[in-house]
């Protein structure tokens, strides 16, 4: 089990041990309730193939394996190139995994094999917060972000989208990235340095050790990283849950915007 006083605040707040015998249940509380859940112990591939395989059904990705894992690391090849930063050493900007697809994967599983000889801290930042903190300081930008044409994500080829997506009555499900395949309506284009420092005050950064992983709501979370130096290797596994999951995340009574027409689904 992991001295829990020795971890990162974040990882050790929603860490499971999932050698208990509650894990499952623990674990499925938590991505119904927070949306996140860490974990330490997946000391090889198999270990994280096994691990990923008893919460979520697998989703491939174009640049997973035949077993549906992703290994990240610099590979010496992609720097520079549009939606490969992921494979390079550069710091990664707060996305949502697949943004450019009509339903990006619901769960994402991260997993330490090597750490970075220096930097390469993991970025996470809790969509509810971001929401919360836009609608407190700049209301207006929550609704124009909540247009069914603010972004079209994943280049030419990619989903036009809102980044908040309204559920009824009271959830909602958050799709962004900020890198060069994202084209912005000019309505909401305005309000993209206020989302960006939102994201600045509300990211929280760790660093993994071998074997530590985090699992998030893919939908609620934004996952990114520092740049780093080094041989750092990271497992990636994608996919969509075993469990049931109400959609994104709940918003309160203030947080409901009359103008924005919500989706029934």
């Amino acid at each position: 089990m992991a001295n829990e006083a020795l971890l990162p605040s974040l990882f050790a707040a929603h860490y499971v041990d999932i050698r208990g015998a509650d894990a499952p249940t623990e674990i499925t509380g938590q991505l119904r309730g927070t949306g996140l859940v860490t974990m330490n112990g997946l000391q090889s591939r198999e270990a994280v193939v096994d691990a990923a395989s008893a919460l979520l059904h697998i989703v491939p990705h174009r640049d997973s394996e035949p077993d549906g894992l992703t290994v990240v690391r610099d590979t010496g090849r992609h720097s520079g190139l549009s939606g490969f930063a992921g494979l390079s050493n550069v710091a990664l900007a707060a996305h949502t995994e697949g943004s450019g697809i009509s339903m990006p994967p619901r769960l994402m599983m991260l997993v330490c094999a090597t750490p970075a000889a220096a930097g390469g801290e993991c970025m996470l930042v809790d969509g509810q917060a971001i929401y919360d903190d836009l609608l407190e300081r700049e209301p207006t930008a929550v609704e124009a972000l909540s247009d069914e044409r603010a972004g079209l994500f994943g280049g030419q080829s990619g989903v036009l989208s809102p980044v908040f997506q309204h559920h009824h009555p009271d959830r909602v499900a958050l799709r962004l990235r900020l890198d060069d395949l994202v084209r912005w309506h000019p309505l909401a284009q305005r309000f993209v340095p206020a989302l960006v420092d939102s994201i600045a005050r509300n990211s929280q950064g760790f660093a993994l050790a071998p074997g530590n992983a985090y699992l998030i709501d893919n939908h609620r979370w934004l996952h990114g990283r520092t740049a780093f130096a080094g041989d750092r290797l990271l497992y990636r596994i994608l996919g969509n849950p075993r469990v049931s999951m109400p959609k994104g995340f709940p918003i309160s009574a203030r947080g409901r915007l009359p103008l924005v027409s919500e989706s029934t689904g």
